[in-house]
């Protein structure tokens, strides 16, 4: 998201920063919790995660280099209504809330790159919302193996059965079976919590078509 920016802004904005190094589930905002910062992942990425009557929430949104994690802030409220989890560990920038909120009104073209985000984040939470009732496991595995892949900017990156049963909100023998699916097929490789695509093109057929969607909506308000 900041390298939209031309270079004085960006500067600008980059100086206010810090940067910090995100560990693996590493909780940065509960329910109700006052947001002191946001976040701009460069190499990590944060689950965004509803609250609900079960033991583990799941997963909502995905926030990676591709955007940043901070949309309450940036509507002007200081209450997290979800729980932010570190997903991929990695480099970050981090801001202050009221520092953020003086650059979005000095700074045109980052609130209209903040605004474009968060309509494209707002469309994806309601495709979520129907991927989630009417799409198979094995399809959401496959999307979702694709989007960490996307914010790791690396075909291998780390992702644990359980881990990914608890962001899709399924069973972990629903995962495992999945996964066993997909590396019969040859489209990914899985050892000890280390998943490899294999064949991205097929991975993106064994997904339901939530991904491309997504992707078309990223490259179409986002560039």
């Amino acid at each position: 998201m900041l390298d939209r920016l031309s270079p004085v802004p960006r500067a600008r904005l980059i100086a206010g920063c810090e940067s910090v190094e995100l560990v693996a589930a590493e909780s940065l905002a509960e329910p109700g919790s006052e947001m002191r910062s946001v976040y701009f992942p460069t190499g990590s990425s944060i689950s965004l995660l509803m609250p609900l009557d079960a033991a583990v929430p799941p997963e909502v949104a995905l926030a990676g280099s591709e955007g940043f994690y901070g949309i309450s802030v940036a509507l002007g409220m200081s209450i997290s209504p979800i729980h932010a989890r570190v997903q991929a560990p990695g480099t970050a920038w981090r801001m202050g809330a009221s520092g953020f909120r003086r650059e979005l009104s000095r700074t045109p073209a980052l609130r209209d790159g903040i605004d474009r985000f968060i309509f494209v984040s707002m469309a994806q939470l309601a495709r979520n919302a129907a991927c989630n009732r009417f799409h198979v496991v094995l399809q959401r595995v496959a999307r979702r193996l694709l989007m960490s892949a996307d914010r790791a900017h690396s075909p291998t990156f780390h992702m644990t059965h359980e881990s990914l049963a608890h962001v899709l909100g399924v069973r972990r023998v629903g995962v495992t079976g999945a996964a066993r699916t997909l590396q019969k097929r040859r489209l990914i490789d899985y050892s000890r919590g280390t998943v490899t695509v294999l064949d991205r093109p097929g991975l993106e057929r064994a997904s339901c078509t939530c991904y491309r969607e997504d992707v078309a909506l990223y490259k179409r308000y986002l560039g």
